[in-house]
């Protein structure tokens, strides 16, 4: 029997996904808390979107359980869309109508009444800055402006839970920073948000906790912080004034951490492992307490990217290339939402 938890927005047990004989999920646990910001993140092909798709609705779950707010997503399809607002890899609006004229459809095909849909169209393109080009058909658009107005679609209905599949996919580094406030703001004003992504830094800045999949497969889960410190210790990395200096650094390092440090001569440079982060502050109270000059000083904990290498053995960049047409998550498969016999738009969908 499925359990429930009053926080839960999300709660999956042993999702499975197959295509044939490939699990393109396979048994995957996850737990969103309400009013969080969880992160999904891993490679292309790694599942991310099936899986994602799945909890939408809008793939049949092959194993396991699924509710969203407590809502069985097998047995209560409709309750659950009702709860849910989807923006998907690629904007998928009308091109040949203007942005207040997608707006106005989605709502209508929503159910919302006529008069609502007009002014809720206004107050969302008022929120995402595009009242100026409100009047212009989707054509004339940048790729910022498709995806914002793409995600002002999903809150038509003011959903308690907003899915974002790699929300930022394609965008410059300005405007994914706008995206990045956009889903900061979606959480202050009340919104749980789940978004899979293979950047990074995107999980690192915006996720309150992370589930690291691969091939499939939840291979981690935990926040940033406990993601790296679970791969690595923290380095203490030192500029020294003077080259000298260097075998005296060595040696404290080796009397007070135990470790041994490594040393780059031409650049006056020592890296310290540190079991604690607090020991940096004895090496360099001992450092001061012997004259010696420090020109920088940084605390380093392991990057993302190095725990996706821990954990998974290869970067974000190297999704399976070779499945092709044949990975769920590629765009050439038939079951993918950009292939052409997919064109049925993920809110139209969604709406019935």
């Amino acid at each position: 029997m499925t359990t429930t938890t009053p926080d839960l927005a999300v709660r999956a047990a042993g999702l499975v996904k197959k295509f044939g004989d490939q699990r393109a999920v396979d048994g995957i646990d996850l737990e969103v808390h309400q009013g969080e910001v969880f992160g999904v993140l891993g490679p292309n092909g790694a599942g991310k979107t099936t899986m994602l798709r799945m909890l939408a609705t809008l793939l049949h779950i092959d194993e396991g359980e699924a509710t969203i707010f407590g809502r069985d997503v097998r047995t209560e399809p409709h309750a659950v869309r009702r709860l849910l607002g989807v923006t998907g890899q690629y904007a998928s609006v009308d091109e040949n109508l203007t942005a207040t004229e997608n707006l106005w459809l989605f709502a209508r095909l929503q159910g919302v009444g006529r008069t609502e849909a007009r002014t809720r169209g206004a107050e969302l393109l008022e929120q995402f800055d595009l009242t100026e080009a409100a009047k212009k058909p989707i054509s004339a658009f940048s790729g910022g402006m498709r995806r914002r107005l793409d995600l002002a679609a999903s809150l038509l209905t003011r959903p308690p839970l907003i899915f974002l599949d790699e929300p930022t996919t394609g965008l410059d580094p300005r405007t994914r920073g706008q995206m990045w406030d956009t889903i900061r703001d979606l959480v202050r004003t009340g919104c749980t948000v789940l978004l899979t992504t293979q950047y990074l830094d995107e999980a690192d800045q915006l996720a309150d906790r992370i589930a690291v999949i691969d091939r499939g497969v939840k291979v981690a889960e935990g926040t940033a912080d406990e993601l790296k410190s679970s791969v690595g210790q923290s380095t203490l990395q030192l500029q020294l004034a003077d080259p000298a200096d260097l075998a005296v650094v060595a040696d404290e390092a080796r009397r007070l951490v135990r470790e041994e440090a490594v040393l780059t001569p031409e650049a006056r440079r020592v890296n310290v492992p540190l079991t604690r982060t607090d020991q940096a502050v004895d090496i360099l109270v001992a450092l001061r307490d012997r004259g010696i000059t420090i020109e920088s000083v940084t605390v380093q904990k392991p990057s993302l990217d190095e725990v996706f290498l821990a954990l998974t053995g290869h970067d974000t960049t190297d999704g399976d290339t070779t499945q092709g047409a044949a990975d769920p998550d590629h765009p050439d498969h038939p079951d993918h939402p950009d292939h052409p016999d997919q064109q049925t738009d993920h809110q139209m969908e969604a709406a019935r």
